[in-house]
């Protein structure tokens, strides 16, 4: 029996810091979104726990990949193995999710393949202990977040839209989450009224616009991440309406009317030799955590 999942990239339709908590993190308010590009993981069984992926310098022991099936082996009590195969295809460290989304996914697939039959609000508990994103790729589809980001709760469905990403030629940066909110001070905090309004607007059928998306970071990325600007005159030459951060940062997207003027986009991109993607937002798929036996 062997078992492949999609991993799929997220981006933050808001993201908000009310405030710092006692415990160092910050306190935000967010509604994410699932898009349509993603990695692959494949599970196989196997006596030992052995982790294989196409960009070799993630296969290490610090990837939350093998953190994850850790986890669940000292959760459970589980012995058994597996050889999971991570195909990579979102950009690392680029603010869409990238490692935290491989994570929900071993999480939910070595549930299945070593039938642990664990409920999702467990996997969630797991999930928040591996990176404050996880949880949330448990869900998938659109949903609020709050807390330091792992207190989740799903939304309707937002409509389908399609989007350009732009993913800049800038080299991943150590800590990078971190370093941005260091930058951060009160004057850049919130209420969570842009998160509000979002969330308001969708449980009301509504559609998304630029009108409604905010990023706390598109304050203090631009002075980080060197050529970030280019980036975003390229997106505007290329004939986007708005351009918006996503997550902590650095690729960009924006938001595309119809498939047809995403397309125009993309290949205004791509001929100026610049990595971009033609991605839309997608619905929460059921989950796959609840099946199956006590390992």
């Amino acid at each position: 029996m062997s078992l492949t999942l999609q991993a799929y990239a997220k981006i933050n339709l808001t993201l908000e810091v009310l405030a710092k908590r006692p415990d160092g993190y910050h306190e935000v308010a967010s509604v994410l979104q699932t898009i349509s590009l993603a990695d692959t993981l494949t599970f196989e069984p196997s006596a030992n726990l052995d982790f294989r992926c196409d960009v070799p310098k993630l296969q290490s022991p610090d990837n939350l990949v093998l953190k994850a099936a850790k986890l669940l082996r000292e959760a459970t009590g589980c012995t058994k193995g597996a050889v999971i195969q991570l195909t990579k295809r979102i950009p690392i460290a680029a603010g869409l999710g990238s490692g935290s989304t491989d994570a929900a996914a071993t999480l939910v697939g070595l549930n299945q393949l070593w039938e642990l039959n664990l409920s999702l609000e467990r996997l969630v508990e797991l999930a928040s202990k591996l990176g404050s994103d996880v949880a949330f790729f448990l869900y998938g589809g659109t949903a609020l977040a709050k807390g330091r980001g792992e207190e989740i709760a799903p939304l309707p469905p937002a409509p389908e839209h399609w989007l350009v990403l732009l993913q800049p030629a800038i080299e991943p940066v150590h800590s990078k989450t971190a370093q941005l909110y260091s930058r951060l001070n009160p004057s850049h905090y919130t209420s969570g009224q842009h998160t509000q309004k979002l969330f308001t607007h969708l449980n009301h059928g509504g559609n998304v616009d630029d009108s409604f998306l905010f990023n706390v970071f598109e304050q203090v990325a631009f002075n980080f991440f060197s050529k970030l600007s280019e980036s975003r005159a390229s997106l505007l030459k290329a004939g986007a309406r708005s351009i918006h951060l996503a997550g902590s940062g650095p690729a960009l997207f924006t938001l595309a009317p119809d498939k047809s003027r995403g397309e125009a986009i993309l290949n205004h991109l791509k001929g100026e030799r610049i990595a971009a993607y033609l991605v839309h937002m997608i619905r929460a798929e059921p989950s796959a955590s609840t099946r199956n036996r006590q390992c």
